[in-house]
């Protein structure tokens, strides 16, 4: 494992088992509009490495875990640190632009990081296998789920982030590789769709 993604992965470890031992520490650094609004912006990023729980935490250090090797593999590490602190700020200010006036609200997690990784690795390699489907086809199901889950609003699942996180890893990664318009045009294509469809329905104020 390269020694960057060790460290990503301990500074998420560290600043989690703090935030779960520490209330105050959680309540200072987590993502929260109406702190964000009166002036605490250090929280956008400080909320993608606090947790609410070991298993959340587990989650999205698998997921990073296992799909890192992708994109470092295809970029090298620099491009990999970018993708994933782009994608990281991406997520959180989806969640603030759609937010903005509901100034209760909370949120912590690296879910919006580790998605960009996630759709960097698929668009890099768009027929890797994701729960028995090829990526491409995995990554526009979730955010077609995720522009649901925005909607419902039926659970405590960060969705803006996760979306938000999603285009930041498609549009820094193509930044990155144009020629993948040309190499993986198929997956390219329909991996834009939701996010068209994202911000149509935003701006007919559907969500």
């Amino acid at each position: 494992m390269d020694i960057s993604l060790i460290i990503i992965i301990a500074i998420n470890c560290l600043v989690s088992f703090k935030g779960f031992n520490d209330l105050s520490f959680f309540r200072k650094y987590e993502f929260h509009v109406g702190s964000i609004r009166a002036g605490e912006q250090i929280r956008m990023f400080t909320s993608a490495f606090l947790h609410v729980d070991i298993a959340h935490l587990a989650f999205n250090m698998l997921t990073l875990y296992l799909f890192a090797p992708y994109v470092i593999g295809n970029l090298g590490m620099p491009p990999f640190i970018i993708i994933y602190l782009g994608s990281l700020i991406f997520g959180n200010l989806l969640t603030m632009l759609l937010h903005k006036n509901d100034y209760n609200y909370r949120a912590v997690g690296a879910s919006g990081a580790v998605i960009g990784i996630v759709y960097a690795g698929i668009l890099l390699e768009p027929n890797l296998e994701i729960y028995f489907m090829p990526g491409y086809i995995f990554g526009i199901i979730y955010l077609l789920y995720s522009i649901y889950g925005m909607r419902a609003k039926a659970d405590n699942i960060g969705h803006t982030a996760h979306f938000g996180g999603a285009i930041g890893g498609y549009l820094i990664t193509i930044s990155q590789v144009p020629q993948l318009v040309s190499q993986n045009t198929l997956a390219v294509i329909l991996l834009a769709i939701p996010i068209i469809i994202l911000f149509i329905m935003a701006k007919l104020g559907k969500l």
